[in-house]
């Protein structure tokens, strides 16, 4: 499974914690993220996390095509909705990455409940119906 990862500066900790808390879930799935988040889990976790652009550098921006192209299964994004973190221009970039999650029927959490929730799905199996959406996953099992 193609987990994305996004976290806003002040939930950064929150997705490092989350990520130690379901480490032996996450850690049989390739998860990417931008590199200061990536950075960030992989310290504190030892999750391998393939690591993009900055995220004000583009790194959201990366993902937006991944997911476009359904090579991304599911995505876990920390949201700092407080105003602290929000830009006209992040708000945007938040919008456009959750509004091409559901163009792409792609399950996207924005908080720890909904990502506890969808984590616990992947163990389950109850995503494996991306298996025939995602090409990057048909291609490895043909």
């Amino acid at each position: 499974m193609e987990i994305a990862i996004i976290a806003h500066e002040m939930k950064r900790e929150l997705m490092a914690q989350f990520c130690i808390a379901y480490y032996n879930i996450l850690k049989h799935h390739n998860l990417c993220a931008d590199s200061v988040t990536g950075k960030y889990i992989e310290d504190a976790s030892g999750l391998k996390i393939e690591k993009m652009l900055m995220g004000d550098s583009g790194g959201e921006q990366q993902m937006a095509p991944r997911i476009s192209y359904n090579e991304i299964d599911c995505l876990l994004y920390f949201r700092d909705v407080s105003g602290t973190q929000s830009s006209k221009s992040a708000d945007e970039d938040a919008l456009n990455i959750l509004r091409l999650c559901d163009a792409n029927t792609i399950p996207a959490a924005t908080n720890i409940a909904a990502a506890e929730i969808l984590v616990r799905a992947i163990e389950r199996g109850d995503l494996d119906w991306r298996e025939y959406v995602n090409p990057i996953r048909r291609l490895v099992n043909n």
